[in-house]
């Protein structure tokens, strides 16, 4: 697998997560992504991004244009140094939530995209991956 293009964007804030719709939308476009596709990327980016604000205290976010072959996707990395989450599998739970919300943002994002990786140490932070091929 092979990065064509990257870049990181800094998100500490709630202006910053509408800079992450607008910029993962521009480069779900450029490779050529369906509408159908552009709105499950966005949204997933959307959630993720808002976690990270909210429970992370922000973090950075990797866009990555990846090609494998004649396949394109494009690789989102969120990455945060908060408390971390201590129980994973609960927090993928439909409907889990340690906020005010519906307890969709993991679990829906990982349902949104074709890979989906996550990673969390208590005290250190959370990194998650997610992937989207056409």
């Amino acid at each position: 697998m092979a990065v064509q293009k990257d870049e990181v964007m800094s998100v500490t804030s709630s202006a910053d997560i509408v800079l992450v719709r607008q910029i993962v939308r521009k480069w779900s476009v450029e490779l050529g992504f369906s509408l159908i596709d552009q709105t499950k990327i966005v949204t997933a980016a959307s959630e993720l991004a808002r976690n990270m604000v909210d429970y992370g205290g922000g973090g950075k976010l990797r866009l990555e244009a990846l090609s494998e072959g004649i396949r394109r996707g494009l690789r989102l990395t969120f990455e945060d140094t908060g408390p971390g989450i201590p129980d994973i599998d609960l927090a993928l739970k439909d409907g889990y939530t340690t906020g005010n919300g519906l307890g969709l943002g993991l679990s829906g994002s990982k349902r949104l995209m074709n890979e989906f990786e996550i990673y969390s140490r208590v005290g250190e932070g959370t990194r998650i991956a997610i992937t989207k091929w056409r």
